[in-house]
């Protein structure tokens, strides 16, 4: 059987990058469950901030060079793709965005895709949801329900339930990818919802001794 092509591109600044290591655990994600679902997956990443002078040119000159051109091309011919951006401003970032800008939209159309993001604080998780989910969507990609964002708080020891949770979505969203890549349904989401008498419950002041 082919292996699975699967494209990682992440918009990480510094070395090392929390963006990288969130696209790297997606990815590893990822293969585990086309293996499970007995399908080889081979990987290629791009670093966008390698490609950055090659981004500008392309934007000036409309022409990419051939750094760039290979990174769009191995996007082209991926049968996935895992897209991972730091936020700034509540947004994208302008890198990210940049590279999007000078791939043609009829590239990713009808390609899955698993969409996540890195930040400062855990309130900029919503810009996976009003800037990075309407771009793709907008590419005509097909974008797994589950994004992934991960503050600095999840990033902590193995028994924190913080971290667990970023485990969780993250196992979630590789779950939902790889079944879009083999042409299934992807799997149901967990029920996370709490009830409302749960939270109020739980906001109560008990009563003084």
């Amino acid at each position: 059987m082919n292996p699975a092509r699967l494209a990682v591109v992440t918009a990480g600044l510094s070395v090392p990058s929390s963006t990288r290591l969130l696209a790297d655990r997606l990815a590893t994600a990822v293969g585990r469950h086309l293996a499970d679902a007995g399908r080889p997956v081979e990987v290629e990443t791009a670093e966008l901030r390698e490609l950055a002078v090659d981004i500008a040119h392309n934007l000036v000159t409309g022409f990419p060079p051939p750094a760039l051109r290979d990174t769009i091309g191995t996007m082209a011919r991926a049968d996935g793709l895992i897209a991972v951006t730091p936020v700034f401003s509540a947004s994208y970032s302008g890198l990210f965005k940049s590279f999007f800008d000078v791939v043609d939209r009829d590239v990713l159309a009808g390609k899955p895709v698993l969409i996540a993001a890195t930040g400062g604080t855990a309130r900029h998780s919503l810009a996976l949801e009003h800037a990075v989910r309407p771009l793709f969507a907008y590419l005509r990609a097909t974008v797994a329900p589950t994004a992934v964002f991960a503050a600095p708080e999840d990033w902590g020891a193995s028994t924190d339930t913080r971290t667990t949770a970023l485990a969780e979505r993250v196992d979630r969203a590789a779950a939902e990818l790889s079944a879009l890549m083999t042409g299934h349904r992807p799997p149901p989401a967990a029920d996370e919802v709490t009830p409302f008498a749960d939270r109020l419950a739980a906001l109560r002041v008990p009563p003084h001794p």
